[in-house]
């Protein structure tokens, strides 16, 4: 359980975060048609990478019963991205909206409105809470994503390094949800000032499970 301005939410080792109160999903970052976007430009790379994302997707709505899913902006990769997916892909993401109240906040990467079923809003206000996309120095209960954190830990010599989810009862980071998206070690100079540092919650994603990392564990790099 992670515990966060006053909320309760589960946080999944797809890097979704469960809020069963609100029976709702929270996702960051899904960047469908990444692999799409560099194969326009040249790089011929395998497009799977929506298809794999969608997987994830339904499989943490199935298993939770959300009844509605959040994502936190970035959900394409460039703006006109969503006339890209190809019609099954286009299907399965039609089965979602037509199923569920899903709200799409906007990102650096889609900061317009798509045509893709739902609500598309720049932010929201919901129990306390804002949820966006980019994080923001000063702000207490705020939900993000966009930096794709990870942590990086030493135990017993061997280093590990995961995606995680970041907060500190003020700011709270989503690790990236799309298949095909990196990740940044929270020691970076991207978080600097971001977080009160004594007050640091770290969890990271297994591969079954989530875990909680000791912030005296993570190292650079």
């Amino acid at each position: 359980m992670l515990r966060f301005a006053g909320h309760n939410f589960e946080p999944l080792p797809s890097g979704a975060l469960y809020w069963r109160a609100r029976e709702t999903l929270l996702v960051a970052d899904l960047h469908f048609e990444k692999m799409a976007s560099f194969a326009r430009r040249g790089q011929m790379l395998p497009p799977y990478d929506t298809g794999m994302t969608l997987a994830r997707l339904e499989t943490d709505l199935r298993r939770t019963g959300a009844r509605r899913l959040i994502a936190l902006g970035d959900s394409f990769h460039r703006p006109e991205a969503a006339t890209w997916l190809t019609p099954a892909d286009r299907m399965r993401l039609d089965a979602i909206t037509d199923a569920l109240d899903c709200v799409w906040l906007s990102g650096n990467h889609d900061p317009a409105p798509h045509a893709i079923g739902g609500t598309c809003l720049p932010e929201l206000e919901l129990d306390g809470l804002r949820l966006t996309h980019e994080p923001q120095k000063g702000r207490t209960g705020l939900v993000a994503g966009h930096l794709h954190p990870a942590a990086r830990i030493a135990i017993n010599g061997r280093v590990t390094r995961k995606p995680c989810f970041v907060h500190d009862n003020r700011l709270l980071i989503l690790p990236a949800y799309g298949a095909s998206t990196g990740a940044l070690n929270i020691l970076s100079p991207a978080f600097t000032g971001l977080f009160n540092w004594p007050a640091l919650e770290v969890v990271m994603l297994g591969r079954d499970r989530t875990y909680p990392v000791p912030v005296k564990r993570l190292v650079g790099g």
